[in-house]
């Protein structure tokens, strides 16, 4: 069977790409190596925010994919648990406040809807809050989602639409017609396709090599904690230290950690966030999850006494510019990319998706691709450091 497209992946990315493209006509075909949502898509909190960006192109695809989020897929927002829940974002000292309203300000300039909190506030949002604060900013945006299930029913609509997915699938190699890239070579046999799109998420820089390109999306490591269940809006949106904006921006490669804290359906509460590079090493770090549950009892002072029942771990698809990877490859043609959204892809899978339908389709994209290009990084792998 030929294809118009072939997606390399199953997780929100490769989902998303799959569904827009398929109700955009396309005959789409998505190779999985592993499971639906095998990788990170299966260890996130499914969070869609856009209070943890700085103004600039990572800002505007996170606003762009809020509307596709709330406009497009509107219809079937209960079946992945949309919760409008909004982000709480608070400081613990009068810098760090200063700090945040600076951002909210440029934040604002951009479309972003930000209601300052004052100190005396802060318990009308989350009664539990510490009284240590010294205030925050309220994000009515920010969302949640539960993101295996986003997966599950967005592939599930585009078989609908005519795609066919095949998990158990590794693609080896690629089909060439001198440069232009004609489709792949998998474990299952060939797929002649018009276009190859890589959402391989953290192992997308090795589905890259494999056509030839460098893109250079490198795994970082995260834990999260999960706590026995909790009467219900215990916890009542995403609440989380200022310092994480900067921990998300940051390229630093050792371990960081800064308190996020957020309440789930079933009453759990999750508890991160952690950043690190070291590959794809799966040890469990106590000094991580140490300073996870420290860091969530100093903004919530009641989880001392609330037991965790389990921690899980993912790894974020990393670029070093932060920015996701979208869009045709001008040194492989025919090859297209949707990776490196790092922690974020869940809430900018959406809009990435319908950007690849559209460009591939011929349609102009509602979001200039420029910022997103694949070939944008230097050739020197020092300066990527």
């Amino acid at each position: 069977m030929s294809a118009d497209l072939v997606v390399v992946g199953a997780g929100v990315v490769g989902a998303a790409s799959a569904y827009f493209a398929s109700l955009a006509g396309l005959r789409v075909v998505v190779v999985e190596r592993g499971a639906l949502a095998g990788g990170t898509s299966s260890a996130g909190e499914g969070n869609l925010l856009v209070s943890d960006k700085e103004a600039g192109p990572e800002l505007d695809l996170a606003l762009y994919s809020q509307q596709v989020w709330r406009e497009d897929l509107v219809e079937h927002a209960g079946l992945w648990e949309f919760e409008a829940k909004g982000g709480l974002v608070v400081a613990g000292s009068e810098h760090g406040l200063a700090s945040l309203r600076a951002l909210s300000v440029h934040q604002r300039r951009c479309g972003v809807e930000v209601r300052d909190v004052a100190r005396a506030e802060l318990h009308d949002y989350e009664p539990h809050l510490s009284r240590e604060l010294a205030g925050g900013a309220f994000y009515p945006q920010d969302a949640q989602v539960q993101p295996m299930l986003v997966v599950a029913h967005l592939l599930r609509l585009a078989r609908e639409s005519g795609a066919e997915v095949r998990t158990r699938t590794e693609v080896v190699g690629f089909l060439r017609d001198g440069d232009r890239v004609k489709g792949v070579r998998t474990s299952g046999g060939d797929i002649p396709a018009g276009a190859v799109l890589n959402a391989a998420g953290t192992w997308a820089g090795g589905v890259a090599d494999l056509a030839g390109v460098r893109v250079p999306v490198l795994p970082r490591r995260g834990f999260i904690l999960v706590t026995q269940p909790m009467p219900a809006r215990t916890i009542r949106h995403k609440v989380y230290a200022a310092e994480y904006v900067g921990d998300v921006a940051s390229s630093d490669a050792a371990l960081q950690t800064s308190p996020v804290v957020e309440g789930t359906g079933s009453g759990t509460i999750l508890i991160g966030s952690s950043r690190e590079r070291v590959g794809f090493d799966r040890t469990v770090s106590v000094t991580a999850i140490s300073a996870l549950a420290a860091k969530a009892i100093t903004l919530f002072p009641m989880l001392r006494e609330v037991r965790a029942m389990r921690t899980y771990l993912g790894f974020r698809p990393y670029c070093p510019d932060h920015l996701p990877v979208i869009g045709p490859d001008p040194r492989a043609p025919g090859l297209w990319h949707a990776c490196g959204h790092e922690g974020a892809g869940i809430g900018l899978s959406a809009g990435t998706g319908k950007l690849i339908a559209q460009a591939l389709a011929g349609v102009k994209p509602g979001l200039d691709l420029v910022p997103f290009a694949p070939d944008r990084f230097p050739d020197d792998e020092e300066a990527l450091r």
